[in-house]
Parts: structure tokens; C-alpha cells; sequence
């Protein structure tokens, strides 16, 4: 039993609790100086990632999965279930590069924060939000799970309606918080029918894997469905992706957070913990499959007419969410999972970099209004340039190597049409980034009188976030460029089983990926790479408005749940309910005012009752005893 698994969890729940005492004490005795926030708010996450490496080399050591029981939750009978926490190779896989980049995306907060009046508060929800994920992976069984799945939601809720005062981000922040519950509504009907059917005596990942085969297919059709509808909305797919591009409301590095380390990939995560039972229901994998690549390509259309930088980059997460959805569906779990690897770099680094960006612009977020940043940032250009390269896909940077291969499994496993779609997402990919990239540190005609560049607690995290995005992905170097796939190994019980595939074949698809991605770059320079800001912008179309979407989600539920509120107020509870429930009280009043007279303080009136009740009484009585 390996108590630094609870640990890795208990100590940025208790930085939250202490960093929320520090600030209401703040704010309602004595005011803490920013620095002792600032400590907690880097101690917490530097500990949790030593922690992290220590478990990772206590399980390599043991050469076993490592588990902790921190108590009995429940136990009726022979039924039980612990509080208890699994460090396998998959769990701790994900706290590696969770705390890692948690502790960077701290350390940027703690600039991009400064001087915000909730900076205490904001750090507190971080470290809760990072609690909450952690907790997530290191489950060691649905509930538990569930936990800091919900946990994670609240988080995102607190986090995107920060800044409060402005009734848009309170929007926001509901948006996110409904839509996740209609995800999570189906999520929680999957697990109510895996407590049902699944045989377990404890509810732990190990014992439901060991029979999960007994149970009757068409069920774990409705278990593997249900959850996936949690995947959905956790995840932003369609059809409860809506939520993602609004939860830009709250301060960047939330946006870096829910996007790189926590939350949006739980769905994936969450696929994978459940191999065992998607490994029985392909068919599911399939659909699963599909949802993936059409919210890739679905995202990425929308990205290429967007202006708000934030949005950009959220909609290329969806995008990313959707080939890992590929993978996932198609059995090769560990190739998702590598992409997950891959994508916390580079995609924080796309978040912290825009943020930099916002700061030095006073936060303007149009990119439309910027231009020639180079010149101003030149650390940070030159890292989102990487960041840039490594989301398009071009080799040598991470993002080549874990998308190459999932699109591989999709052509390899006889999906031709799954491989189209996400070649043609590659080349949107790169396209939308470009451009983005071109327009805000390239164009002509920009004007930097206001400008000004960030300090070096911000450029630091960036630049060894650009070290990940370009050396990650030799991590899972494939064996036809010479390596070993480092990853695919580590994650061997979450490996596809091999499909065959021709050294040519696979050189003729990296080939086909790196032209793909070229083109969307060479489309992008000719149109953006010497824009001038002299011609106004003017985003129109149904693509800028994202295919009307949010307006036909307005109609169809917000606006009839609405009427349908309102028919139940002005007809149901005014005409009936109220009619019923206030005639029954009037008449009440009206019996009670008729007998009122009897309670006049007459003592005459009292007496003369009293002595009639006793002579109706006597005479009943003389009747009945004769």
C-alpha cells in the first residue's frame, strides 16, 4: 500500500482549504500580503510533482499497479466499497503530465493574477480543480471517479464566472455548468447500470473487468453509451460541445488549465479506464469513432473564421478532443492517450502564449486588432511558432508524431473515411493556426504605441513548455523512423492489437499528413502573412456564426423550456393550482367567520351552550337507558 497515492491528492485539497482561509481572512480581518499566496500557490503543485515521480518509481520498482485504502465508504453484507486510490501505469501516466503542467500554468497565474483582488480566491479554486482532477485519475474505481468528475465541473463553473461583476461571464460560467449536467445526467445512468449489472462485490476497475464478460450484451451496450455521454459533454463533442468557446470567459490560464491538464481530457481518460468493457462492444467504438472525427472537422471549419484568439484555440481543442475520440474508438487507447501526452504541451503553450499576447495588448483578445508582435515579444513568438508547428502536425514536433499515428490506426483498421476526414482536419489545422499566428506576430500597419512585452515569470513556463512541444513526441518515435515507441510500451495493456500495414503504405500516409499540413500553412501564408490591419476585418457567414448552432440550441430548449415554464406559471399554478388552493382557504374563512360568533367573550353566550350540551347529553342518556 503506497500512502504518497492519497498524498498526491490531499495536498492541493488542503492548499485549497488553507489558501480559501488565507483569503477570507484577507478580506474580512486583515489583509495577507500577495506573497504568502503566491508561496502555497507554488509549494503545493513543486510537492505534488516530486510525489508524482516518487510513485511513478516506486510502481517501475515494484513492477505491480500500487493502491492505497484510505477507508470503507460503505459495506453492507458482502458488499463494500473503499476510498480507495490505483496507481497504475495508466493513472500515473496522466498525474505526470497533469501535475507538470499544472505546476508551470501556476507559476505563469501567478503574473498573469497580480494584483487581481481575488488572486487568493482564484488560486484556491485552482488548487481545488487540480485536487479534483487528480482524484479523477487515481481512482481506483467508478465512484470514486465520479467524484472528481462532478469536482472538475464545479471547478470550471467557479473558474469561467471569475470575474462575476460581468453578467456575460456569469452566462458563461451556467452554460458550461447546464450542459455538463446534461452529459453528466447520462454518465450517471451508466454507472447506476453497471452497479446493477456488474457483478462486483467491491466496484473497483479490477473487479468489474474480471465479470464484465457475464453480463448480457445489450446492457453493456446501454452502459458503454450512457457513459460516453458523459465523455460528450466533459469532453465538448458533438452534440454538447457548445459550452467549450464561452468558457473562454475566465482568466487565461483557466483556459490553459481546463484545456491542457484537466477536464476536457477526462472523457478520453475515462474510455480508457473502461477498456474492458469497450473492448466488448465495438460497435460502440465505432459510433464513439465517428462523433470523434466529425467534431474534429466540425471544430475546425468553425476555427477558420473566428477572430477572438481564446476561441480559436478552443475550438482547435475540440478538434484534438475529436481524433483522440478516433483512437479511442477504434481500440487504440494508448495512441489516444499519447496524443493527450502530446497536446497538454503544446496546447498550454498555445493558452499561456495567447494570454501573453492579451497582456501586453491590455487584453485585447481580436487578432484582428493586433499585428507585428513579433517585434514586441520575440520569446514568446518564436514559442508559439513551435507551439503552432507542433498542433499542424509538422515533423519534427510533438504533435506530428501522436497524430500521424492515429490517423495510421484509422487507415490501418479499414476506416479509409475516418483517415479522410482527419487529413482534411489536418490541413484546416494547420490553416486556422497559421493564420492566427501569421495575423498577431506578422501583417503590416500595426500600431504598438500601448503595447509592451511580459516579464519573465510568464515567458519562463513558456519556453519549457516549447522544449515538450518539440521533444515530446520521440517519446512514441515509431519503429519505421527507428524507435521504440517508449509510450506504447509503457501503456502496453491499452495497445491496439497490431494491424499490418506496409513500411511504404505508412511512409505514403506521413507523406500524404505532412502535405496536408503544408498546404493549410501555404494557404494561410498567402493570405494572412502580409495582411494589413489598414482593411477592416468584417466577420460575416454561417461559418463565422458556427453554423447557427447556439441559436437553434436557444430555440429548441432554452426558449421551450421557457414557454413551457411560463405555461406552467400563468396556467397551471395561477388558474388551477392557485384557484384550487386559494378558493379551499377563502372558504375556510368564510366557515370560520359563520362560527365566529360562538367566540364572542359572552359568558351569558358560553353558559347557555354549556348548560344545552349538558341537558342534549342527559337526555340522550335517559333515552338510551330506558
Amino acid at each position: 500500500m503506497s500512502v504518497v497515492l492519497a498524498w498526491i491528492v490531499l495536498l492541493p485539497l488542503c492548499s485549497f482549504v488553507l489558501l480559501g482561509a488565507m483569503y477570507l481572512f484577507s478580506i474580512t480581518q486583515r489583509r495577507i500580503a500577495q506573497r504568502y499566496f503566491t508561496f502555497v500557490a507554488l509549494f503545493s503543485p513543486a510537492v505534488v510533482f516530486v510525489l508524482g515521480l516518487a510513485a511513478l518509481r516506486e510502481l517501475i520498482l515494484l513492477g505491480h499497479a500500487l493502491h492505497y485504502r484510505a477507508y470503507v465508504w460503505l459495506h453492507v453484507g458482502d458488499y463494500r466499497i473503499d476510498m480507495g486510490f490505483l496507481g497504475d501505469k495508466l493513472s500515473l501516466f496522466m498525474v505526470f503530465f497533469i501535475t507538470l503542467v499544472s505546476g508551470l500554468i501556476h507559476l505563469y497565474a501567478t503574473s498573469y493574477m497580480n494584483k487581481d483582488e481575488g488572486y487568493g480566491k482564484f488560486f484556491a479554486y485552482f488548487h481545488l480543480f487540480t485536487a479534483c482532477m487528480l482524484l479523477l485519475v487515481l481512482a481506483d474505481g467508478p465512484l470514486m471517479l465520479f467524484i472528481g468528475w462532478e469536482g472538475v465541473g464545479l471547478c470550471s463553473y467557479l473558474l469561467i464566472g471569475f470575474y462575476y461583476q460581468n453578467n456575460a461571464n456569469v452566462v458563461a460560467g451556467n452554460k458550461a455548468f447546464i450542459v455538463n449536467r446534461v452529459g453528466d445526467l447520462g454518465f450517471l445512468i451508466g454507472l447506476a447500470m453497471l452497479f446493477f449489472y456488474g457483478q462486483s462485490h467491491d466496484f473497483s476497475y479490477e473487479t468489474l473487468a474480471l465479470h464484465i464478460g457475464a453480463v448480457p450484451s445489450e446492457i453493456l451496450t446501454g452502459i458503454a453509451v450512457a457513459l460516453f455521454v458523459g465523455a460528450m459533454g466533459k469532453s465538448a463533442q458533438i452534440p454538447l460541445y457548445v459550452w467549450l468557446p464561452d468558457a473562454m470567459a475566465g482568466p487565461t490560464p483557466v483556459s490553459a488549465l481546463i484545456h491542457a491538464a484537466t477536464m476536457v481530457t477526462a472523457g478520453v481518460y475515462m474510455v480508457a479506464r473502461f477498456h474492458f468493457l469497450y473492448d466488448l462492444v465495438p460497435h460502440v467504438g465505432i459510433f464513439i469513432a465517428y462523433i470523434g472525427a466529425l467534431s474534429a472537422f466540425f471544430a475546425a471549419l468553425i476555427a477558420t473564421k473566428q477572430s477572438d484568439i481564446k476561441k480559436i484555440l478552443a475550438y482547435s481543442t475540440m478538434s484534438q478532443l475529436g481524433y483522440m475520440f478516433v483512437s479511442v474508438g477504434l481500440g487504440a487507447y494508448d495512441s489516444a492517450l499519447f496524443h493527450v501526452f502530446t497536446h497538454a504541451f503544446f496546447k498550454a503553450l498555445l493558452f499561456m502564449g495567447a494570454g501573453a499576447v492579451i497582456v501586453a495588448l491590455h487584453h485585447e483578445q481580436d487578432i484582428f486588432k493586433m499585428g507585428e508582435m513579433r517585434r514586441v515579444m520575440p520569446v514568446t513568438y518564436a514559442t508559439m511558432l513551435i507551439a503552432t508547428l507542433a498542433i499542424s502536425g509538422i515533423p519534427p514536433f510533438a504533435g506530428f508524431f501522436s497524430k500521424d499515428e492515429i490517423l495510421s490506426v484509422a487507415f490501418g483498421s479499414g476506416h479509409y473515411e475516418l483517415w479522410l476526414i482527419g487529413t482534411v482536419t489536418a490541413a484546416l489545422s494547420s490553416y486556422y493556426m497559421f493564420r492566427l499566428f501569421f495575423v498577431v506576430f506578422e501583417g503590416t500597419h500595426a500600431s504598438h504605441s500601448r503595447a509592451h512585452d511580459v516579464d519573465w515569470v510568464m515567458k519562463a513556463p513558456l519556453i519549457v513548455l516549447a522544449v515538450g512541444a518539440t521533444f515530446a513526441g520521440f517519446l512514441g518515435l515509431p519503429e519505421l523512423l527507428g524507435g521504440k515507441h517508449l509510450i506504447g510500451e509503457w501503456l502496453a495493456p491499452w495497445r491496439r492489437e497490431a494491424f499490418h500495414l506496409s513500411h511504404v503504405v505508412e511512409e505514403i500516409l506521413i507523406a500524404l499528413n505532412v502535405v496536408a499540413a503544408l498546404l493549410g500553412i501555404a494557404i494561410a501564408y498567402r493570405k494572412f502573412r502580409f495582411y494589413d490591419r489598414r482593411v477592416a476585418y468584417k466577420p460575416e457567414g454561417i461559418v463565422y456564426r458556427k453554423f447557427y448552432v447556439d441559436e437553434l440550441y436557444d430555440v429548441l430548449f432554452v426558449q421551450s423550456i421557457q414557454r413551457l415554464s411560463r405555461f406552467i406559471a400563468e396556467t397551471m399554478d395561477k388558474k388551477l393550482v392557485d384557484r384550487v388552493v386559494m378558493g379551499m382557504s377563502r372558504g375556510f374563512v368564510a366557515a370560520g367567520t359563520r362560527i365566529a360568533w360562538v367566540q364572542n367573550a359572552s359568558v351569558r353566550l358560553y353558559a347557555f351552550i354549556m348548560i344545552a350540551g349538558i341537558g342534549a347529553a342527559s337526555c340522550y342518556l335517559l333515552a338510551v337507558l330506558r
